[in-house]
């Protein structure tokens, strides 16, 4: 592909104060869509810190400096919520959940560059900078990749790294649509930005963190131990906004719930409690989390997930390869990327009844493997390999089916 011309924009502007920001953004309600990305820190916090939001509109890039002192962010949250202007994002679920966090609501309504980019046909979760060159022929800097964006003043080369991020995504956004309208395809882009319009996506249920440690035990008793403890360890992460791992170790709390530590000196026994931990506010909800587990009736015990699989019916493994056959050659013919059609969640399930009404048999997954994996479920078409492709044939005939 040639080399695109770099795009025409006066140089980006960089905002460090409410009525700035105010100005700068009122021309953006009157664009038909936006480009933004965002640069933050989260190795030292639970919630990401948020340290530069880059808006680009059609003639103009805004820096937004959002640890500049004072300053109300209020006007970025009227432009999100502004549902006559898109909002296009790349890997967009990062900057969502800051904003949700930030608004308490999400930037409405939006378009990722990397789901559309899988649905046209670039593969799964493809980079920026990768899809950027596919589309545009530029290579992206990627200099400034890993710097600190939290330290004051940032250097003109950081801001001129941020401002092209929202600068060629524009030129990405442009294409990937022309693209998706030849190929008709825009409707199936928009039913996969569903997700990422749910709030619920991005706020993690702490009730079910204790899944995640792969406890190795049936001890239903020592399970609602973990349950308890992991919640309280979510919340209290968010409420004092440390990494989950920074203020309890999953090592620390497998052995917790193992244990089941009644005071504090208990408490400071496991590797990893520090005493002040042990003495203090968590410490203390730790504590009590334990016995009100512990104080549970049997009936409202957790069952382990090793077992809750063991006790539900598993489809045939050689059928779920087959299906995994199967999607991977429908996705090549449509041009599509597998992990968007389906997952291997969707696959076991359709294996084990093909009858029931399951994500890949509607909308347009139904048309790239639904209706034709269903098919396969049921005996219907078999698999052979015709000019060195996979291909799916009628049932008992050698010709393959249009």
């Amino acid at each position: 592909m040639a080399r695109s011309a770099t795009p025409e924009f006066p140089p980006a502007r960089l905002i460090s104060s409410t009525q700035e920001l105010e100005a700068a953004l009122a021309p953006f309600h009157n664009e038909s869509f936006v480009t933004v990305d965002t640069e933050f820190m989260r190795e030292q916090t639970y919630w990401p810190e948020l340290c530069l939001v880059q808006i680009g509109a059609t003639h103009d890039i805004v820096l937004i400096d959002a640890l500049a002192e004072g300053i109300d962010l209020t006007p970025l949250k009227n432009l999100f919520a502004d549902t006559s202007v898109l909002k296009v994002f790349h890997a967009a679920r990062q900057d969502l959940e800051i904003f949700l966090h930030l608004f308490d609501a999400l930037p409405t309504p939006l378009f990722d560059t990397q789901v559309a980019a899988m649905v046209a046909g670039f593969g799964d979760q493809v980079g920026y900078d990768s899809l950027v060159g596919s589309l545009t022929g530029h290579m992206i800097d990627k200099s400034h990749r890993f710097t600190d964006w939290s330290v004051r003043p940032l250097s003109p080369a950081q801001l001129t790294y941020a401002a092209g991020d929202v600068t060629w995504l524009r030129l990405v956004y442009e294409r990937l649509v022309k693209k998706l309208e030849q190929e008709q395809r825009l409707d199936w882009v928009a039913a996969e930005m569903a997700e990422l319009e749910d709030p619920a996506t991005f706020r993690p249920d702490p009730e079910k963190q204790w899944e995640r440690l792969r406890a190795r035990t049936n001890n239903r008793r020592m399970l609602a131990v973990l349950r308890a403890i992991a919640a309280l360890r979510e919340r209290e992460a968010q409420r004092v906004n440390v990494p989950r791992q920074r203020l309890v170790k999953d090592e620390s709390l497998l052995e917790i719930a193992a244990t089941t530590p009644a005071t504090s000196e208990a408490l400071t026994r496991v590797r990893g409690v520090s005493r002040g931990l042990a003495e203090g506010r968590t410490g203390q909800a730790l504590l009590q989390a334990i016995k009100q587990a512990q104080a549970l009736p049997d009936s409202e015990l957790p069952r382990s997930p090793r077992n809750k699989s063991k006790d539900t019916p598993r489809p045939s493994a050689s059928l779920v390869a087959l299906l995994k056959v199967l999607l991977t050659s429908c996705c090549e013919k449509h041009d599509v990327a597998p992990r968007l059609v389906a997952s291997t969640d969707d696959l076991d399930a359709l294996a084990l009844d093909p009858s029931q009404p399951h994500a890949v048999l509607a909308g347009w997954r139904r048309k790239v493997f639904g209706e034709t994996a269903q098919a396969l479920c049921e005996g219907k078409i078999a698999l052979c390999v015709k000019s060195g492709r996979v291909v799916a044939i009628p049932q008992n005939t050698d010709v393959p089916s249009a």
